[in-house]
């Protein structure tokens, strides 16, 4: 009878010590600032922003081959540009990442500059 009570008392305190382990809240996860930070390693922004860059590069090589005027890069650099700072601006948006839709918009507008690099 004895063990039967010492059994008794030592499952109720191992059962109110869970219970208070599962009953406690976890902590609050740190919070974020969105507005300040970034994902650039999201797969949707870095494939945009490999492309901006990609065009960057071919702007400058057009450039350097005497292909195309500095007046026209810098039209060309300005277009990337502004691509770029609207990605931002919708990653702020986000949470640090782009939705599918805005990559899309992103690339049918990085379609054209390139299409413009390409016929200099």
């Amino acid at each position: 009878m004895k063990k039967i009570y010492l059994f008794t008392i030592a499952l109720a305190i191992s059962f109110a010590s869970f219970a208070q382990q599962t009953v406690t809240p976890a902590p609050a996860p740190a919070a974020t600032n969105t507005n300040s930070q970034f994902d650039q390693n999201h797969p949707r922004r870095a494939q945009v922003n490999g492309r901006l860059n990609n065009q960057n590069a071919r702007i400058d090589n057009k450039v350097a081959n005497g292909k195309m005027s500095p007046g026209e890069a810098n039209k060309l650099h300005k277009e990337d540009h502004q691509i770029r700072k609207e990605e931002k601006t919708m990653a702020k948006q986000n949470g640090g990442h782009i939705t599918k839709q805005e990559q899309k918009t992103l690339n049918q507008q990085e379609n054209k500059e390139s299409r413009q690099i390409k016929n200099h």
